[in-house]
């Protein structure tokens, strides 16, 4: 039996993308939050317990999409047409906030509050226009011959747009964890407050999305409910259900890191959820892993690299965030 080249370059695609989730959720999830917290002070410790590692965090992002170029050439080139205007958002929002972000540490008293903005902004547009690209994804997309046969506004869907909005409520709950584990004090107070609400808006939204998605895919419905199926892929729902009670019974406990753990495990079991309604295809809804793949050669060259690479990166990721362990307070951080 000879190596499974498109399921290897799925999985490392597929941990690239939930690496990005996690390391950058809770980092765009923090300029979410902006609007809901108006002290400045407390502002700025939001922004430095993030300081020395959020520019890292969109690694994984790049590495996902150029091993999807590599590995899955039609995949890259039917996405990025079909995704094109949200994914423009997407870098337009992440490039505004990543100027906002140093710009705010360097202004002065009269500009500070619009360089806030233009943070939150970003993070708002680049989270959304993420939420959109996965709802997009989930709808599938039509494919004549080797190309997208689709139109440039087919992205645009009330299921998208929830999922955006969706996105949002996630990160937010991402970003409001973090602060919880990283601060004390009353902005910590702050964070456990907005926390609960939003876990379960995030709940209700995984409920609403889990609804909608069989009710529009009968495909995807067959994937859950037939038999023996549904037997074993309800622990999912059941799961998540149990992790979202734990996040909140952790907020009312006053824990430091259990509610951030709980939430990356609650995205992960979304991701989970996704994975298994979708799978094999990467062009949803007909087009698999094994029909989208580049040549074997092509695919193992790359790969050689892509295995060489990893290593280092979740090394350096690890060692970043030893380095700035511990509690941020008011005053210490990036300058």
């Amino acid at each position: 039996m000879g190596i499974d080249l498109p399921l290897i370059w799925a999985v490392i695609i597929a941990f690239g993308l939930m690496m990005y989730v996690v390391m950058d959720g809770f980092d765009l999830g923090i300029g979410i939050l902006f609007p809901f917290v108006g002290d400045r002070t407390w502002r700025d410790t939001m922004v430095n317990t993030v300081a020395p590692v959020w520019d890292g965090n969109e690694t994984w992002l790049v590495l996902g999409g150029a091993a999807l170029m590599a590995a899955f050439p039609l995949a890259y080139a039917v996405l990025l047409s079909a995704l094109y205007l949200p994914l423009v958002l997407m870098l337009i929002g992440l490039i505004w906030r990543g100027v906002a972000f140093e710009f705010r540490f360097k202004a002065d008293e009269t500009h500070k509050p619009f360089w806030d903005r233009a943070f939150a902004g970003g993070s708002y547009i680049a989270t959304f226009a993420q939420g959109v690209c996965l709802g997009a994804f989930i709808d599938g997309f039509e494919v004549s011959g080797d190309a997208y046969g689709g139109g440039a506004l087919d992205w645009l869907s009330p299921f998208s747009l929830f999922t955006g909005a969706g996105l949002v409520v996630a990160y937010a709950l991402l970003g409001s964890t973090w602060l919880i584990m990283k601060t004390e004090g009353p902005l910590q107070r702050r964070m456990r407050a907005l926390a609960r609400p939003v876990t379960i808006a995030l709940l209700g939204a995984i409920a609403a999305v889990s609804l909608w998605t069989p009710l529009s895919h009968p495909a995807v419905a067959a994937r859950w409910f037939s038999l023996p199926n549904i037997v074993f892929l309800a622990p999912v729902p059941l799961l998540v259900l149990a992790v979202a009670g734990g996040i909140l019974h952790g907020l009312r406990r006053e824990t430091q890191a259990t509610p951030f753990l709980l939430s990356l495990f609650l995205l992960f079991l979304g991701y989970s959820g996704l994975a298994i309604s979708l799978w094999p295809h990467i062009i949803p809804p007909s087009i698999s892993i094994w029909a989208a793949a580049a040549p074997p050669e092509s695919m193992g060259f790359t790969l050689v690299g892509t295995l060489f690479i990893i290593p280092f990166i979740l090394v350096y990721t690890a060692w970043s965030y030893y380095v700035f362990r511990g509690k941020v307070k008011a005053g210490e951080g990036y300058h």
